[in-house]
């Protein structure tokens, strides 16, 4: 475990008042996908861990949660509003719903209108970005701090597929990605909303990716995804460092950058593949450098998550298992059918668009699954992507979010 650990506080985010087992962001405390749990379930009964409970009416969206505290945190389109709802966590109960601004519904009929990302959570405020660019400050009792529409404010253009970015926050600030000419990424006081910079240097427009933060022999570096490439931008100013169109497509990127030990490895489908770039530091800039490409790591929209030196996520539809210094692979296996994965305690929680949740073994050996269940099929693909937190297994579809004990007995 001492791969996950290093990552931990490598890449620490700034999110206040983290409770060891919350989950108060995207991709977890680290956005590494990892979480810290042990006393687990090492294998699911037939059927699936027992249900805790079931919320309901949460609105369109395929966007996860965030855990903290005494709440789970959720975007949903309600009616012709985008919202970000309040659950409790003992019972699921709704607490509270905000509006934040229209839905987008250009996607209503083929893939589906409503909310893409995850709410960020920091002390006692939720960052929360909208699938039509509507940024949210918003107390955790559910009232209004600040908000601004970042398309509007930045010049950006709306993707093809709506807005799918969750907000990093990095301690006293916000940042997000526009996609606007010279604002392809922009750094805001989290407590205002004012610009303290806008990346010049940038203007793409923006993917379907989320910021991590990392820092690189000294120099704090975001790294995103863009519409045309893999980037790395200095967080004290926001000059691009480095530029890596090779793990890019020309459709969509979405797959969050997998950062650890000054590398950083970009993903995408629809043919393309991955690539590992090192990372070094010339007067006060970091530099890129490829590793290698890989083809077997063509990775759509699940995320990968890198465990002790491997890399795991979908190839196409197969689930596959790189080693992350060399790109060699391991094993592969359909395993639950193409999706998402998460790790926790030794296991790999995989969440497949087609309904099927699974557990494997986390492990370089080969693909060993330990059980796997269905949840209810809402007529979309299930995207939202897998949380555990103080030993529950939280997992939505569209309307509906479901909580698992996963405790071990």
């Amino acid at each position: 475990m001492k791969r996950i650990l290093t990552f931990s506080l490598i890449v620490g985010l700034g999110v206040g008042a983290v409770q060891a087992a919350d989950w108060p962001q995207w991709q977890g405390p680290d956005r590494a996908r990892i979480s810290k749990e042990t006393g687990l379930l090492k294998e699911w009964p037939s059927g699936g861990p027992t249900v805790v409970w079931t919320a309901t009416n949460l609105g369109t969206g395929y966007g996860s949660m965030s855990v903290a505290g005494d709440r789970v945190y959720v975007q949903g389109a309600r009616g012709s509003n985008s919202f970000v709802i309040a659950l409790n966590r003992a019972d699921g109960k709704e607490v509270w719903a905000k509006a934040l601004g229209p839905v987008e519904t250009r996607m209503m009929t083929n893939m589906g209108a409503g909310p893409r990302g995850t709410p960020t959570v920091d002390g006692d405020r939720l960052y929360v970005l909208t699938e039509n660019g509507d940024l949210a400050c918003v107390k955790t009792d559910g009232s209004s701090v600040w908000q601004l529409n970042i398309l509007k404010e930045f010049g950006g253009s709306q993707p093809r597929w709506m807005i799918s970015e969750s907000p990093l926050v990095d301690g006293p600030h916000l940042v997000v990605s526009p996609g606007g000419r010279g604002a392809g990424m922009v750094k805001l006081d989290k407590m205002t909303g004012k610009t303290v910079w806008v990346a010049k240097e940038l203007s793409d427009t923006a993917a379907y990716s989320s910021i991590v933060a990392a820092d690189v022999q000294g120099v704090r570096t975001y790294m995103t995804f863009t519409e045309t490439a893999g980037v790395g931008v200095r967080a004290s100013d926001g000059k691009v460092m480095f530029r890596y169109p090779n793990a890019a497509n020309s459709v969509a990127n979405i797959a969050t950058p997998v950062y650890s030990d000054n590398k950083v490895f970009f993903a995408s489908g629809y043919g393309t593949g991955g690539g590992l770039l090192n990372l070094t530091v010339q007067n006060g800039e970091v530099a890129a450098k490829e590793a290698y490409f890989t083809r077997d790591m063509k990775n759509h929209h699940g995320g990968m998550v890198l465990v002790d030196g491997y890399l795991y996520g979908y190839n196409d539809q197969i689930l596959t298992c790189l080693e992350f210094a060399t790109g060699k692979m391991m094993w592969r296996d359909r395993s639950a059918g193409k999706g998402s994965v998460t790790y926790a305690d030794g296991h790999l929680y995989i969440q497949g668009e087609n309904n099927v949740v699974g557990l494997a073994e986390a492990t370089s050996a080969g693909y060993r699954e330990k059980g796997r269940f269905e949840i209810p099929d809402k007529g979309r693909p299930s995207w939202a992507h897998p949380v555990i937190s103080d030993g529950r297994l939280y997992v939505r579809n569209q309307d509906t979010l479901l909580a698992y004990d996963v405790k071990a007995k």
